[in-house]
């Protein structure tokens, strides 16, 4: 699903005005989001999911085109954990 797509959905379900007004209350969810992600914090919604910011470590892999070794460099991920409802609906 597009993020259009997403946003008529998100309009139709959340009774907006306008596709417009759900756009921007969609991007300042998403922004909100991201700030407190890029501010170290996680963001959690109980029985829903938990977005966390982890560092990965760094790690040896080897290139399947050239079976040469090589190192891939530690960098940050966001990691989302589904919550016991959303995984219990989607196994419905």
């Amino acid at each position: 699903m597009t993020k259009k797509e997403f946003i008529a959905k998100y309009c139709e379900n959340g009774g907006f005005v306008s596709k417009a007004e759900a756009e921007r209350k969609l991007n300042a969810l998403l922004d909100t989001i991201e700030n407190i992600l890029v501010d170290g914090n996680e963001v959690n919604f109980i029985g829903w999911g938990k977005w966390e910011v982890v560092e990965r470590a760094k790690r040896k892999v080897r290139n399947p085109q050239t079976g040469r070794k090589m190192t891939v460099k530690a960098k940050k991920v966001v990691k989302f954990k589904p919550g016991k409802k959303l995984v219990d609906k989607i196994a419905n």
